[in-house]
This record gives structure tokens, sequence and C-alpha cells, in this order.
């Protein structure tokens, strides 16, 4: 056994960062958020409108009036002009003028075109312009997609909500895109929604930035294995090369720590076993490369080491939540409408 492990321990430790926070410094390094959509919502008082679930995060910048939010299980939120808000994993929410008013779907508004995914959304507006009066309350609304799997832990800890003020101090960037962003909406140049979109992809991952650097003064869960240095090289080890066959065995004497005693340390900083772990990572890599890069499962299921599809199949609908082949036929589908 023991020349086993050390047969294989100078290969296990090449794909390993040389420093336990390098993981994290690339992740956040490489963070990046494509805008899906964005809209410009003109609304006039009162009004309240619903925003559904779906996989993409959800951004708001208030231009111009106030707003409340509310998400499921929370209080109202107010926010002022200039305020910006992230929720990153496009949870449920209301944006209202006022929490007593009935709520109407985001999609049931009138939407005009303003370029290529960008819209004009609430009131349609006149042949003359926009219904932009004094009265109205001024949103810039998107929905972005993460180069983070949703399976990954860190984007599990993030709150629902992450309020662009409160983290403003953590990093000297999102103020001054916040100054941007008013700028964009106050002098209403030619452009300006492309402009508006582009800060926003960059105000959301400077958000997220300052979150991690709040969260890793009070680390907890995984962002405090990460800074474990026995712990965090282990973990790097996983997301740099999860299609290896990582056994308890092999990660122990990764960490140079005895199978019992690594098991015990992994799951009290983790949370959770390093096998369940290790399985989540393998089926986010499994998601990548079928959604993203179109990649049959049958060959997904071999780079991963299973012996079989079928036995690939269940694993990944036992972590993803759907079988693989359904994920591929919705991207064939996909790519596939003009």
């Amino acid at each position: 056994m023991h020349d086993h492990s050390s047969a294989l321990a100078p290969q296990l430790r090449e794909p390993a960062p040389s420093k336990p926070s390098d993981l994290l410094s690339q992740i956040l390094l490489g963070l990046r958020l494509d805008g899906v959509e964005y809209g410009r919502c003109v609304m006039r008082p009162p009004w309240a409108v619903a925003f559904p679930a779906r996989p993409e995060a959800r951004f708001h910048f208030v231009a111009r009036g106030t707003a409340w939010l509310r998400t499921p299980g929370s209080d109202w939120l107010a926010l002022q002009a200039g305020d910006a808000v992230l929720l990153p994993r496009g949870a449920f929410h209301v944006l209202a003028s006022s929490p007593q008013v009935p709520t109407v779907d985001i999609d049931s508004l009138a939407r005009t075109p303003v370029a290529d995914n960008i819209y004009l959304v609430g009131e349609a507006p006149p042949a003359g312009g926009e219904p932009l009066g004094p009265s109205s309350d001024v949103m810039f609304c998107g929905a972005m997609r993460f180069n983070l799997d949703p399976l990954h832990p860190l984007l599990a800890m993030m709150p629902d909500v992450m309020r662009a003020n409160e983290l403003a101090s953590r990093d000297p960037s999102v103020p001054a895109l916040l100054e941007a962003m008013e700028r964009e909406v106050a002098l209403e140049r030619i452009g300006a929604c492309g402009m508006l979109a582009r800060l926003a992809d960059v105000l959301a991952a400077s958000i997220i930035r300052a979150w991690v650097e709040c969260a890793c003064n009070d680390a907890s869960g995984w962002i405090a294995a990460m800074q474990c240095p026995r712990i965090g090289k282990v973990i790097a080890a996983i997301h740099a090369a999860p299609e290896r066959d990582w056994s308890v065995p092999a990660l122990a004497d990764l960490m140079g720590a005895s199978r019992s005693s690594f098991a015990e340390a992994f799951t009290r900083t983790v949370g959770e076993s390093p096998a369940k772990y290790v399985a989540r990572v393998r089926m986010f890599q499994a998601r990548r490369w079928i959604e993203r890069e179109g990649m049959r499962v049958a060959v997904a299921a071999t780079r991963l080491g299973y012996d079989s599809e079928a036995s690939f199949s269940r694993a990944f609908k036992r972590i993803v939540g759907l079988p693989p082949a359904a994920l591929r036929h919705k991207r064939l589908a996909a790519a596939a409408t003009p």
C-alpha cells in the first residue's frame, strides 16, 4: 500500500496549485458574468413586478426614483436611486414602488427592442419617445450567466440578495462603477443602454469579489476550507483534475494524513464527506462538458472512469437533478433554433 501511494503521490500533487489560496484567487480572477438580456424598466407608480425564478443571476440598478425588493421568507428591502442588487441564484422576487401594490409578472409587460438583448420594458413608448416623466421610476434590470456551475460550492454559499452599497467599502471599484452607471442614465447619451449592460457585468463580478473578501474575514464552510493549508491543497487538486480517480486513500496521501483523520478533518471543515464532494465536482465538470461543449454522454462517462453510461447517468441525475441525455437534447435543440 505504501509503495502504491508513493508512486501516485508525484502525479497527485501535480495539478494542485502551489498555495491553498490559489484556487480561490483563480476563480475570482476568472469570474465572469455574461449578460443574457437587459431591460431598461420605466414604471409609473404605483407598480409591482414579480420576477420568476430562473437559472441565471438577476441584477437590478435603481437609476431613478425608489423601489422595494422582497424575496420569499424575507422582509421588504428599500432601494434608493443609485442602489444595485445582485441575486446570484436567480431566486423569485418582487420589485415594487410600495409593498402594498398588487404584482404583475415581468413577462406580461410591454417590451420594445433597443439593441441586441436589450429592451425597454414597461409602458409602451409613444412615437415621440419613451414616457420618462418626473414621476416615473427607472431601473436597469438584467439576467446574467455565471461561468461558475450552479453546483459550485462558492455559488451555493452566496446569499439570495447581495447589495452593492453594503460591500462598497470592501472594493473601491464598486462605488466608482455605481457612479458611472448613474452618469450614463443621467446624460442619456447615444448607446447608453449598451454601456450600462457592460458596466452591469463588471459591477456584478465586483460585488461577488467584495462579498468573498468579507467572507474570508469570517470564514466558514467552503471558503474556510480553501484557506486551510492542508484541506485547501486537497480541494485545489480535485478541482484541477476532476476526472482523476480521487479515492479517500489518494486524497489522504495528498494531505499527508491517515485515512480516518483526513476524512474527519475534511467533513468537519467542508461540511460533507470527501466522496460526496468529489462526486459533485465531477458532475458539474460533466455538465460543463455536455451543456457547453456538446460532449456526448458516453464520452463524458468514459472520461470520468464510469464502467457504463447507465451508471454515470444515474449518478448525474442524482446530483444534478435531471439525466445527462436530457441536458444534451436541450443543448442540441437550442443550437438548432434560428
